[in-house]
């Protein structure tokens, strides 16, 4: 709590807000619990600023990352277990998603979303093999 406040301050003195990703919450053993982007709706409100998440869905990120890995979009997949920020991160970086769920979305919150991801798998040991070209 004393990091948000000290957060607040900071913001509403100017700083700007940047938030690594919008994840609301994230799976943890017993549950979930309060994420990044929870965290930083909190300093929102109280500053009236909004933050830029340079994380995930960004397709900053993504793009980012292609260029890095000297990669193109067709030959990666986006892997996560949120609907709402890696898949719609694939989607708008034109990556095919993979949805696990082993994480926060189930089959039945699919159905919240207009889009959809490419495969559903039950978790990231379902991924296929894939031979690399030399």
């Amino acid at each position: 709590c004393d990091q948000i406040k000290k957060a607040t301050r900071l913001v509403e003195k100017g700083a700007k807000l940047i938030g690594t990703n919008i994840d609301v919450c994230g799976p943890v053993e017993d549950g979930i619990e309060p994420s990044c982007g929870a965290w930083t709706s909190v300093i929102e409100k109280a500053t009236k600023k909004q933050a830029y998440f340079t994380g995930k869905p960004n397709p900053f990120m993504m793009r980012a990352a292609l260029n890095r890995l000297e990669c193109h979009s067709s030959e990666v997949s986006m892997i996560g277990d949120r609907m709402d920020t890696d898949c719609i991160a694939g989607i708008e970086s034109m990556i095919d998603p993979i949805l696990v769920l082993s994480g926060v979305s189930t089959m039945d919150t699919i159905e919240e979303f207009p889009y959809r991801p490419f495969i559903v798998l039950n978790g990231v040991g379902e991924v296929p093999p894939v031979e690399f070209k030399e």
